[in-house]
């Protein structure tokens, strides 16, 4: 069936795929990252072959009204940059934790995929976490990294000095703040 011009599989065709790589029919992958070899294939069917319209990969609707719409192509564009800054401004490797405390922003999903691509573990926290949660969690994980908003920030501030892991802080906010590394201003 069509759906938006894209070819979509039917429920028995997915589970008869699942079905063949149990049996072996299927070659795995030995190696498989979700951002590369998905993401970045779509992107490529959409901007170089034109076998795929430009649909949207992510498209995010607040409260408000407000949207972000970001295709393959930007998704993957984005996905990079935010790796690049994970990787090289923060300092975080493969095998790496970094601890998100987020809401539901286009930032959290950027970020999730951005780990993926880089093989740094994520480790997501709901926005309703308190100064000893975010305590517990970043002391359990050994993260080097957590990145919250300017609403929890006073949270991980207050624990910081029990936080002998931890290498960086990255705010996800309009303004900047004492200590931590600005998200939006490292794009």
């Amino acid at each position: 069936r069509l759906f938006y011009g894209c070819n979509r599989l039917f429920a028995s065709q997915i589970i008869s795929h699942y079905d063949s790589i149990n049996q072996c029919k299927k070659e795995q992958p030995e190696y498989f990252n979700f951002a590369s070899d998905v993401l970045d294939e779509w992107s490529k069917l959409e901007k170089v072959d034109g076998k795929r319209p430009a649909t949207p990969a992510f498209w995010w609707v607040n409260g408000e009204g407000e949207e972000v719409k970001w295709s393959f192509e930007e998704l993957g564009f984005l996905s990079r940059k935010a790796a690049n800054i994970l990787s090289e401004t923060c300092g975080l490797q493969r095998g790496d934790r970094v601890i998100a405390v987020l809401p539901r922003v286009p930032e959290w999903w950027l970020l999730n995929v951005a780990c993926m691509r880089t093989g740094i573990v994520f480790i997501p926290g709901t926005s309703q976490l308190t100064a000893k949660d975010i305590l517990y969690r970043l002391q359990a994980s050994k993260a080097k990294c957590i990145i919250t908003n300017d609403t929890l920030a006073p949270a991980v501030e207050s624990v910081m000095p029990d936080c002998q892991f931890l290498k960086s802080k990255v705010i996800v906010a309009k303004g900047s703040r004492d200590g931590w590394l600005n998200l939006k201003e490292l794009f």
